[in-house]
């Protein structure tokens, strides 16, 4: 079982939605090529440490993966309101979600089995988490019959949508401090269109920033998941230095790869020439100036 802290990367200020999704892509793939290695050839588990980006955006609505090619012009021109927002589809479970200033959202990158968690498990872990958050700010959060969670007056303060692949977990949660509560006019919260959106600030907490939540909340998540021992934050990096590690790791796949491939593995042909492609895109990349995180 691993033991190691969760690495918490946050973005301070306003993350374009495509930003962090790209963020989460990087990290959910680093994840993934240390499954196929280990699991493909070696017949072993091995973990490595689990991770939270946490992140606010412009106002952003994305819609869930069952809602994907369905939403018609009439629909995504209501939810964008005439430029002031954006939309974008997502491979995540659940249906169309505001994402803003003052809402906290935080993805989960993790092998579910490196800590003890299937599906059903991982998701009460993420209600949990929100749960023992609102607690700690003195507001009574729970589960209902209904995703997400809820205020005992019966309000949704967070909603909640996972994707899962090979057993590696993306998304999360969007949870709200103190958005402007109008955004959500534009969506049926889970379907319920009795239901209404609540927030810290609307149940009375005020002064707290998403900055805040964000550290509690990555407090929260690594106290219920098993094998995990505190948090790191992590340091971000120019996209340069993140360019030269990708090269790097990259070249050792590539090694890697010949290495199965002269071994008589013929399942890495196609791989192999997919990581030539992107080392050969690394290194003609142009230096950037933006910051990014690395595991």
């Amino acid at each position: 079982m691993v033991s190691s802290k969760l690495r918490h990367l946050h973005l301070p200020g306003l993350t374009p939605y495509e930003k962090a999704s790209s963020i989460q892509h990087y990290l959910v793939d680093y994840h993934l090529k240390n499954r196929l290695g280990k699991y493909k050839v070696k017949q072993q588990l091995r973990c490595i440490a689990p991770e939270i980006l946490t992140f606010q955006t412009p106002p952003t609505y994305t819609c869930g993966r069952r809602e994907v090619g369905k939403l018609t012009t009439t629909q995504i021109q209501h939810l964008e309101a005439g430029g002031e927002a954006k939309f974008y589809e997502a491979q995540r479970g659940g249906q169309t979600t505001f994402h803003g200033p003052g809402q906290l959202t935080a993805y989960v990158i993790c092998t579910l089995l490196c800590h003890d968690l299937n599906s059903k498990k991982f998701v009460h872990l993420l209600e949990q988490s929100v749960i023992n958050t609102c607690r700690h700010y003195g507001i009574q959060g729970e589960r209902t019959e209904n995703p997400g969670v809820w205020t005992g007056n019966g309000d949704k303060i967070a909603s909640l949508g996972v994707h899962l692949q090979r057993y590696i977990s993306s998304h999360g949660i969007a949870l709200n401090i103190s958005p402007d509560l109008k955004w959500f006019d534009r969506i049926v919260a889970c379907g319920l269109p009795e239901k209404k959106a609540t927030s810290f600030e609307r149940e009375g907490i005020t002064g707290i920033t998403v900055d805040d939540v964000a550290g509690t909340y990555a407090q929260c998540v690594s106290e219920l998941m098993e094998g995990v021992k505190g948090v790191y934050q992590v340091k971000r990096k120019t996209e340069e230095e993140v360019r030269q590690m990708k090269i790097r790791r990259t070249r050792r796949w590539i090694e890697y790869m010949e290495e199965m491939q002269s071994a008589g593995e013929k399942t890495f042909e196609s791989r192999l020439e997919s990581a030539r492609k992107e080392l050969e895109q690394l290194i003609n990349a142009e230096e950037g100036r933006d910051v990014v995180v690395v595991p």
